[in-house]
């Protein structure tokens, strides 16, 4: 394993994650052993604007019953349990840490989604998928730890159908730079890999798709981020995404906003089509 590799691995991985997460549904008064999957909102969606978005761009790329739906950085499965709970589709989920899938596959067995959602531990450079497999390829806040931005549109594109969609809801390097860190998916630059829009439109163009669809969402997620801080002035609650990455949660918090607010980091959603 590359050392960023291990270094990300190190980021996210928390291996007591899915006690964690079971013990503050019981403090939040939840049962375990008989789950919604609504309940798991406060901790499953770890992007911008939440479950809202998730529905946004499955809007956007229209996203079907019958589609096969690959979610690559999908961690505990937040997306891919939206996603076949209200599409009725089925998603494989793909990420590097293992505590995460390990922690989404048995929350999804305990909200009644296990035979729409599966889960695998693997790295998006190498996708354990054959070629043209997937309809959709997902993705909401994992290509900022991939260094290699055109090697993994070049796999997005082997893995989908001729004519399949790739829906993406991502962080891009703003026009200010450096960016404050911590943030939510790096401790420091070594492990972050942000390109400008610009260039990550011509990498997706260069692998072999064709854009149907590009949207600055940056506004619109600045303003989730000041109501969420509002929110917390109250304490944080037994379930929430403080949980995902621990004690660094509320200094990675504060410094996105402020990489948001001075232009440092931009958000995109965005749907192409595989040529």
């Amino acid at each position: 394993m590359p050392d960023y590799t291990r270094q990300i691995d190190e980021h996210y991985g928390r291996p007591e994650l899915g006690d964690l997460i079971l013990h503050a549904l019981r403090a939040a008064g939840k049962n375990p052993d008989r789950l919604d999957w609504t309940d798991l909102t406060p901790v499953d969606q770890f992007h911008t604007r939440g479950r809202d978005a998730t529905l946004e761009l499955a809007g956007l790329a229209r996203v079907r019953r019958e589609d096969r739906v690959l979610d690559v950085g999908g961690g505990s499965g937040g997306a891919a349990r939206t996603l076949a709970a209200t599409v009725g589709c089925h998603v494989t989920v793909l990420d590097l840490t293992e505590s995460y899938t390990r922690a989404g596959e048995m929350l999804t067995e305990r909200t009644g989604l296990g035979e729409l959602v599966t889960f695998h531990t693997g790295n998006a450079l190498a996708l354990p998928f054959p070629d043209g497999r997937f309809d959709v390829v997902w993705t909401q806040h994992s290509a900022m730890n991939v260094a290699d931005k055109e090697r993994l549109y070049r796999e997005f594109r082997r893995v989908l159908r001729p004519g399949g969609r790739f829906a993406m809801h991502e962080l891009m390097a703003g026009e200010v730079q450096p960016i404050h860190f911590p943030v939510p998916w790096a401790s420091h630059a070594e492990i972050s890999f942000l390109q400008p829009a610009g260039t990550v439109r011509a990498l997706v163009a260069a692998a072999g798709f064709a854009e149907l669809a590009w949207n600055d969402v940056t506004a619109p997620s600045v303003e989730w981020f000041r109501q969420r801080a509002a929110a917390s002035s109250a304490g944080p609650s037994a379930l929430g995404l403080h949980m995902l990455i621990g004690e660094r949660f509320g200094m990675a918090f504060w410094n996105q906003v402020r990489n948001l607010e001075e232009g440092r980091v931009a958000i995109v959603e965005a749907v192409f089509e595989a040529r």
